[in-house]
């Protein structure tokens, strides 16, 4: 989704006020649990590499919103390919919007795009049934809400402008088509290539093969993870245990 935001976001830029979203007055949710933003080689096409997005095994991300009773209260996002680097150069001069300073946020995000997809198309299974409920207001909301908690937490520094900016990005229309998009499934496990799985199990030390595939839900069919060159850990969020 972060490439596509790309686009949304220079329109979002370019035409502020005709978002809908709110950001200011959206809830900060919270956050538990610790991720790691790794790099696994150079990109396939343009761009500053392949990178993965990586929950901690021993303490899964997980997102809560404010009110339990709203649609995806409680996202627990997966492992999958991201590409950082996909903010326009051109909008980083604006503070508040590297590529990495709110990646939990967009990592949620991501996540629901990814199940969005995998429902549409018909091949949802469990991992996305806590967000089958969530439409594409939800979801641009959800992104603010996730914003607004890495502020609470001091995760990030407070800058309404890059957050409203961002939130407005993807909740434009835009993104809407690509909310609403058939064919576009991509299981974030299995495309995942053995190679990168297992830099990713080489960085975490400690973390066995069992705990590894339960906790990435990898497929019984997947190759075993074989050793490799750890991948390098760019980024590191912790939030601590569940509150």
């Amino acid at each position: 989704m972060l490439r596509r935001l790309s686009l949304a976001l220079v329109s979002a830029l370019a035409l502020a006020g005709c978002v809908s979203i709110n950001y200011a007055g959206l809830p900060p949710g919270t956050f538990s649990g610790r991720v790691f933003v790794m790099w696994v080689g150079e990109g396939r096409s343009s761009g500053d590499g392949n990178f993965l997005f990586v929950p901690d095994p021993n303490q899964p991300l997980i997102f809560r919103r404010r009110n339990p009773g709203s649609p995806g209260a409680v996202i627990q996002p997966g492992m999958m390919y991201t590409d950082g680097g996909s903010i326009p150069r051109i909008a980083q001069v604006f503070r508040g919007l590297s590529p990495w300073g709110y990646a939990p946020a967009y990592m949620i995000h991501d996540w629901l795009f990814v199940a969005r997809h995998c429902i549409v198309d018909g091949k949802d299974d469990g991992r996305f049934g806590d967000v089958r409920n969530v439409d594409f207001r939800n979801s641009a909301e959800i992104l603010g809400e996730a914003i607004q908690a890495l502020v609470a937490s001091n995760q990030v520094k407070r800058n309404d402008v890059a957050a409203s900016a961002i939130t407005s990005a993807v909740g434009s229309p835009i993104a809407r088509n690509q909310w609403d998009a058939h064919g576009e499934c991509e299981d974030p496990i299995t495309r995942i290539s053995p190679a990168d799985l297992a830099q990713v199990k080489a960085a975490l030390p400690g973390v066995s093969e069992t705990r590894l595939r339960r906790s990435f839900n990898l497929a019984p069919e997947i190759p075993r993870v074989a050793p490799g060159r750890p991948a390098k850990i760019i980024a590191t969020v912790d939030f601590g245990s569940a509150r």
